[in-house]
């Protein structure tokens, strides 16, 4: 007979302080959210997915207070994972992603051009000058995060700032690929 394993049972003082977080988690935002995920989870999560988020940190917070799955379901879990897909499988031995801290340094894009160096577009008859800034590019006085938030100032519509300043060339399918 398979031998089971004893849940933490909550005090009633533990059970009142687990439903008032699961109750709190009603009234975050995504950013809030997301920073509570990290709490828990001790690592980022990329889902802006508000209803995921919330059903995640409950899930864990629950865990945490009342202890998590029991050993046979773990076993069971392993057993079956070698048939999962990988795309499921997190791999043994891959680090989980650390968040970013003010000691590392940012990769920075390889399609920009030095710090300072000044990208002029010709755009309707009017030639848009475009400083690059360590964090972010200065356009007419103002800095901004991103060049296409300044393409779309200047043309009005979405654009992608690489392409719209010529930083990057837009690709081109082989006429093959397209007709098989």
């Amino acid at each position: 007979m398979p031998k089971s394993t004893k849940r933490k049972t909550a005090s009633p003082k533990e059970l009142a302080e687990i439903t008032a977080q699961l109750a709190a988690l009603q009234n975050l935002v995504v950013s809030e959210l997301r920073e509570k995920y990290f709490e828990v989870f001790g690592e980022p999560t990329r889902s802006r997915n508000k209803d995921y988020l919330r059903k995640k940190i409950a899930w864990r917070i629950q865990e945490l207070a009342e202890g998590g799955l029991s050993k046979r379901a773990q076993d069971q879990i392993e057993k079956l994972a070698a048939d999962a897909p990988a795309r499921w499988r997190r791999q043994r031995g891959t680090p989980k992603v650390v968040p970013f801290s003010e000691e590392q340094e940012p990769q920075r894009d390889p399609r920009l051009p030095d710090v300072g160096e000044v990208i002029t577009r010709t755009f309707k008859g009017s030639e848009h000058e475009v400083t690059v800034l360590d964090a972010g590019f200065q356009y007419r006085g103002k800095t901004y995060p991103s060049l296409s938030m300044i393409a779309r100032m200047i043309t009005g519509t979405n654009w992608n700032g690489f392409l719209f300043f010529g930083l990057q060339k837009r690709k081109k399918q082989n006429d093959e690929e397209v007709a098989s």
